[in-house]
């Protein structure tokens, strides 16, 4: 009897898997599309809709599943869940492109979707933490006056950061606001002093306070808020053409840990995400970068499974950053205990080709990243 070997391939680079089996190589870029998979959930789609996506993907082997009344069209709408390898998808994509209802439209956009691809560097850059502030949870008072500030920006530059973001206000749960004069009194020394030396983003809500670091020489503005503190932050962003990271919150810093509840917490914050992004684009704001907010209105519970599918944000075709660090969903009071469990679940997230990492111990993550190069496929 003849004795079958089989191997799952997991975490490799398969067109070299393609090759060593004396696969055509002229042919190994269109093959390896056969290969990689995907789950892609359409939103609101008609019977009609639902039912020809269903059988266009039949028709090409695999499926699409559907609530099961749209076949009897008691269903006004349904979701979808297609999935299958992207060769497939693209076949299936290029299919709709031919029918009615709106899905040549929905064909180009599921093209797009699972050919696109961020332009980055492959390496996760490092965002330094360096607050300002009195109150912040883990660090609060030890950077509040401008010597010892400058010191650690100077430190994390050494350490190998990419980018310092710098707020001169705590967003922790049960914090208060801060007046813009206050955080700018602190915030614009630190603006002059790090000029030339490093790429600065505001960590603010303010569009006061956006506007007069820009002008200062901040690259980015970073609104934990996602544009619902200060509706004019948006114009301010647009009319210096910045960099802009939108996170998702829910509720206020005051609030926003009084019993957070989700229906199903990775779906509602990737559709808050998708219309603010939505927005910015309106006011002519391309460069976003997407951040899910670990711990502003989520449970531990949540905070998890937005690192483990920290992937599927990527999807709405932006850069996406993860600040974990030091937080208290670790269950950690000191704060090297701390550092160490951050860098451990935010190694997890590298692997996952998270784009940017917002902590506190610089040096600790750029080792960990320099170490990690020695996993990376290529």
């Amino acid at each position: 009897m003849h004795d079958f070997i089989l191997r799952e391939i997991k975490d490799t680079n398969v067109s070299k898997e393609i090759e060593k089996i004396g696969f055509d190589k002229s042919y190994i870029h269109k093959a390896c599309k056969k290969f990689e998979y995907k789950n892609i959930k359409i939103y609101n789609l008609t019977p009609a809709q639902a039912n020809i996506i269903k059988q266009t993907a039949i028709s090409v082997g695999t499926d699409c599943a559907t609530h099961r009344e749209v076949i009897t069209g008691k269903a006004e709408i349904s979701d979808c869940i297609l999935g299958g390898s992207v060769s497939q998808i693209k076949k299936i994509a290029e299919k709709l492109k031919f029918q009615p209802f709106g899905l040549k439209e929905l064909g180009e956009n599921i093209y797009n979707f699972v050919s696109c691809e961020i332009e980055r560097d492959n390496r996760c850059k490092i965002v330094g933490i360096l607050n300002l502030t009195e109150n912040s949870f883990s660090d609060g008072g030890m950077y509040n006056n401008f010597e010892n500030a400058v010191k650690h920006l100077d430190e994390m530059i050494k350490d190998g950061a990419n980018i310092i973001d710098i707020g001169a206000e705590s967003t922790k749960p049960y914090s208060s606001s801060v007046p813009d004069d206050e955080q700018l009194k602190k915030l614009l020394p630190v603006i002059d002093y790090a000029k030339g030396k490093i790429k600065l983003s505001i960590d603010t809500r303010s569009a006061k306070v956006a506007d007069e670091c820009l002008k200062a020489g901040a690259a980015i503005i970073n609104d934990v808020s996602g544009f619902d503190y200060d509706e004019n932050i948006v114009n301010v962003i647009a009319k210096y053409n910045c960099p802009v990271v939108i996170q998702h919150s829910k509720g206020t810093p005051e609030n926003m840990q009084d019993a957070p509840h989700y229906n199903d917490v990775i779906e509602e914050i990737y559709l808050d995400l998708k219309k603010k992004c939505d927005f910015a684009k309106s006011k002519g704001i391309e460069n976003i970068i997407l951040d899910p907010g670990i711990g502003f209105g989520k449970t531990r519970e949540n905070n998890f499974e937005i690192i483990r599918r920290i992937e599927e944000f990527k999807g709405l075709g932006y850069p996406v950053m993860l600040g974990i660090s030091r937080k208290s969903f670790l269950q950690i009071d000191d704060n090297l205990e701390r550092d160490i469990y951050t860098t451990a679940i935010n190694a997890l997230a590298i692997e996952k080709n998270i784009d940017y990492i917002r902590v506190h111990n610089v040096k600790m993550h750029k080792k960990l990243i320099d170490l990690m190069k020695m996993f990376v496929v290529e």
